[in-house]
């Protein structure tokens, strides 16, 4: 593990450990405020994110700004990143061998910003965060306390894309991340 961000940012500048590296324009490493209280980890890159290099700008990442907009969560204050660090061919999941490829990244990027709370976008993350028998649909909306960090799996903001009944859930799972975190100095 890596004791500082630049050490960890150099690590993966030129990262080859799957075959997700021979299609990527852009690794999308994370982006926020690095001492955030609540982190948010998504299951990967789109076309935007691999174009642009930064996590949740595209269409789904938008939605997820509008809804961070409507709670009063202000982005420049959580950390953002995912499970995997390169876009997925044609916006499929991401392949476990891949996943676990870049997990160190990923649990050294929650080493060094510690957060109170972790939100777990989506089905890909909360699996590979909290372990293969969890479902979203279950989890979803759920507080799972584990090694002193307070889970909050929801929806991604994609599915919001697809299903827009989802958006109160999303907006509701916000809500509960403010009630449970110290984001406003309430605990």
């Amino acid at each position: 593990m890596y004791e500082t961000w630049e050490e960890l940012e150099q690590s993966i500048v030129n990262c080859n450990k799957c075959k997700l590296c021979k299609t990527r324009q852009n690794i999308v490493f994370g982006v926020g405020n690095r001492n955030a209280k609540i982190m948010f980890i998504g299951e990967g890159p789109g076309a935007d994110e691999d174009r642009l290099g930064e996590p949740f700008v595209g269409k789904a990442g938008k939605l997820m700004n509008m809804a961070f907009q409507a709670v009063g969560i202000k982005r420049e204050e959580v950390y953002i990143a995912n499970i995997v660090k390169c876009r997925p061919p044609a916006n499929r999941n991401p392949e476990e061998d891949e996943c676990v490829a870049c997990l160190d990244y990923l649990r050294n990027q929650v080493m060094l910003v510690k957060p109170k709370i972790i939100v777990l976008l989506g089905s890909v993350a909360l699996k590979n965060v909290l372990g293969k028998e969890y479902g979203i649909t279950a989890s979803r909306g759920n507080v799972i306390e584990k090694k002193g960090i307070t889970y909050i799996p929801t929806w991604h903001p994609a599915a919001l894309l697809r299903d827009e009944s989802k958006k109160i859930d999303f907006i509701n799972d916000l809500k509960l991340v403010l009630k449970n975190g110290e984001y406003y100095g309430e605990k």
